[in-house]
C-alpha cells in the first residue's frame, strides 16, 4: 500500500508537471530517465485500434504504454471513407487528431520503437524493444495489424492503397461505373465480383492462371457479363500510383481505373504467436467475443483479428478492448 508521504510526493510532482510552461506533447513521449517502466497495460500498435483502446483505458486512469514503430499499412492511401465524421479525410489527418486527443490523458505514454520480444512473467508480461528497452505490464493488447504480401508484379506495390485496392466498402464508391479489375480467383474472386458488380457494369476477373470457379459460379459470372482473363499479369502500368493498364505475359494490355486485390498476409508482429496465441485458419489472431486471446491477460484488436479492414471497425474493436481490459483489471484488484 502506498504510504501517505509517498502519495503526497507523487501528487506534488503531478501538480508541478501541470504547471510547467511546456506543451502537453512533451510529457506524452516516453522518457527513459524519469518515467516508470511498469504499466497496467502495454498496447503494441499505435494506429486506430490501439489508440482507441488507449483512450478507453486512459479515461479509466490506467497507466498505459503505447509502443508503435510508425509504419501504418495504409500509408499510401490518399483518403479514408465509410467512417462517420471523418469521411474523405486522409488516414494521416485522422491519426494525427486521434493521437492529439489520446495525449490529453496523462496516464497514457507513447514509445517510438518496435516491440521485438514478449515474455510471460510472474505478475504479467515483459516487452523488449529494438532499442534495448524493457517494459512490464499486467495486461497486453496487440493492435499490430497485418503485413500484406505483394505479388512479384512490376508496379503493383506502387499502386497498393491508391488504385489497387482491397475493400469495396472503403474505396468502391470512388470507382463506381469505372473499368474495374479483380485480381483474385476461386471463392474470394467470386465474392468480390458479386460486390463490385453492384458498383460497375465493367468488371473483369484476372485470375493470373487457370480459373478455379465451379459451374454455378461460372454461370453467374457469365450472366453478369463479367469477363475472365486467365493470362499471367506481367506489369501494372500507372502514373503516381494511379493504374492505367494491366500488361499480360503475352504482350496484350487492358485498361483499368481500379484493381481490387485479395492478397495473402502475415501477422505484423511475431510476439503473439511466441506467447502461445492461437491463429485462425486464415492467419488472424484468434479471439473470443470480448477480444481475448487464448492466453490469459492477452488481448487483440484491429486488422490482425479479422478481415474487416476499416478504420471504423478498428476504432470499434479498440474501444471494446479497452473497456474489457479495464474490467479485467478491476476484477483482479477489487
Amino acid at each position: 500500500m502506498t504510504s501517505r508521504r509517498k502519495f503526497i510526493q507523487q501528487s506534488s510532482l503531478a501538480l508541478t508537471a501541470l504547471a510547467l510552461p511546456f506543451p502537453l506533447t512533451a510529457f506524452t513521449k516516453y522518457n527513459e530517465m524519469t518515467d516508470n517502466k511498469n504499466f497496467d497495460v502495454i498496447i503494441i500498435g499505435g494506429s486506430y485500434a490501439g489508440l482507441s483502446a488507449a483512450m478507453a483505458l486512459g479515461r479509466s486512469l490506467r497507466n498505459v504504454l503505447i509502443i508503435d514503430s510508425g509504419k501504418p499499412c495504409n500509408i499510401q492511401t490518399p483518403h479514408s471513407h465509410n467512417f462517420l465524421t471523418q469521411d474523405g479525410k486522409t488516414p494521416k489527418e485522422i491519426l494525427t487528431v486521434a493521437k492529439q486527443q489520446v495525449e490529453k490523458y496523462e496516464t497514457v505514454k507513447f514509445y517510438n520503437g518496435l516491440a521485438t520480444i514478449g515474455t510471460k512473467t510472474e505478475n504479467g508480461f515483459e516487452i523488449a524493444t529494438n532499442n534495448g528497452d524493457k517494459f512490464t505490464a499486467k495486461k497486453l493488447v496487440f493492435a499490430t495489424g497485418i503485413k500484406d504480401i505483394m505479388p512479384d508484379i512490376k508496379g503493383f506495390a506502387e499502386c497498393w492503397g491508391i488504385s489497387v485496392i482491397h475493400c469495396p466498402y472503403c474505396h468502391g464508391y470512388e470507382y463506381r461505373k469505372k473499368a474495374t479489375g479483380i485480381f483474385a480467383d476461386g471463392s474470394r474472386g467470386f465474392h468480390l465480383a458479386s460486390l463490385v458488380n453492384n458498383l460497375s457494369d465493367n468488371v473483369t476477373l484476372l485470375t493470373n492462371s487457370e480459373a478455379d470457379f465451379n459451374e454455378e459460379q461460372i454461370a453467374k459470372i457469365k450472366k453478369h457479363n463479367i469477363e475472365i482473363i486467365e493470362t499471367t499479369i506481367a506489369e501494372v502500368e500507372h502514373k503516381d500510383g494511379n493504374i492505367k493498364q494491366v500488361v499480360f505475359s503475352d504482350g496484350t494490355k487492358k485498361s483499368f481505373d481500379a484493381l481490387y486485390a485479395s492478397l495473402p498476409f502475415t501477422q505484423h508482429s511475431e510476439i503473439p504467436v511466441s506467447l502461445g496465441c492461437e491463429l485462425t485458419e486464415q492467419g488472424y489472431i484468434k479471439i473470443g467475443p470480448f477480444q481475448e486471446t487464448n492466453i490469459s491477460g492477452v488481448f487483440a484488436c484491429g486488422d490482425n483479428t479479422n478481415m474487416m479492414r476499416s478504420v471504423a471497425n478498428a476504432v470499434y474493436a479498440g474501444n471494446i478492448t479497452g473497456a474489457v481490459v479495464n474490467g479485467k483489471l478491476v476484477e483482479d484488484n477489487f
